[in-house]
């Protein structure tokens, strides 16, 4: 996987949303590489009777993916919740590969989108630091660089390597701990702007599954950095109260932008301007519809 004509398997999570999942597959064939592009999807099972229509019928869909060098099929004999299926399924991949690309069922990518993944996973590939690849970025209101880096990790198209994985803690309490006596609980919550750390303590607490947060945290506290492109190539179109998830808000719509995003290697260092282009983001974004997505992240999920 290491030769720059190796491209990077994808690996996709799904569950009850064949519409979405459609959607999600259509836009990753436009990209050229995909041709060249091993996929594997993973289809979680039922939690009850009222979601085995949905799963049939993701998995009907699955069934008929084309177009790739490969399609893998995993359909899981139990449900496993989102957490779970992408911690497992992620490490699985990370044993027969050294990198992954990670997507879920609602996400619509550029025609870009492999190729930015591709060249920065090979650009940023010897470099302990950077953690993850991430394809989408929030729509702020400032004109950002090409390409940036955050501290931590992100989970909405993204991709790594086996060497950073390996430091996923799924230990919430553990990560909490961490923060609070490093003093890092106000970083890590971008100034307050928004609240991981309550995401965290809500799924130390069980009232939620969120395998993303602990993702980020882990990261963060290593100090390790993902790499963003300062436009977004990923729409969530999930936000439709249609997932488990997410309540409905258009706080994060955006349209994938239809150029390249060239990659070239820059400073290992966190962007002051993408963090304070995050944070008028989020403090911009708080009042009204906002909160109650705040209110429903952290609330008890139902998968």
């Amino acid at each position: 996987m290491n030769s720059p004509v190796s491209l990077a398997p994808v690996v996709m999570f799904c569950f009850t949303r064949p519409d979405h999942l459609a959607r999600t597959v259509e836009s990753l064939l436009r990209n050229p590489e995909a041709a060249a592009t091993h996929l594997t999807v993973f289809c979680d099972a039922a939690r009850s009777p009222a979601h085995r229509a949905g799963v049939d019928a993701v998995r009907q869909y699955v069934a008929s993916i084309a177009g790739f060098a490969s399609v893998t099929r995993v359909y899981r004999d139990a449900n496993l919740g989102l957490a779970r299926s992408i911690i497992e399924g992620v490490t699985a991949a990370l044993r027969d590969n050294d990198r992954v690309i990670v997507m879920e069922d609602d996400l619509v990518v550029s025609p870009h989108f492999l190729a930015f993944m591709n060249s920065a996973l090979a650009c940023y590939q010897d470099d302990p630091q950077v953690a993850s690849i991430h394809g989408y970025c929030y729509p702020v209101r400032t004109e950002l660089p090409p390409t940036f880096f955050m501290q931590g990790a992100d989970c909405w198209g993204w991709a790594t390597w086996s060497r950073a994985w390996a430091h996923f803690n799924p230990d919430g309490r553990a990560l909490l701990q961490q923060l609070r006596e490093r003093g890092l609980c106000h970083a890590f919550d971008l100034d307050e702007s928004y609240p991981y750390t309550r995401m965290l303590r809500g799924q130390i607490a069980g009232r939620n599954d969120s395998w993303a947060i602990r993702w980020h945290a882990s990261c963060f506290l290593r100090e390790m950095l993902t790499l963003y492109p300062g436009r977004s190539l990923v729409e969530n179109i999930g936000n439709d109260n249609s997932g488990t998830h997410c309540a409905p808000t258009e706080v994060y719509a955006g349209v994938p932008d239809p150029g390249p995003v060239k990659v070239e290697r820059i400073a290992l260092e966190p962007s002051a301007a993408g963090r304070a282009a995050f944070v008028d983001f989020f403090r911009s974004s708080r009042e009204g519809l906002f909160q109650r997505i705040l209110r429903r992240v952290v609330r008890p999920l139902r998968r």
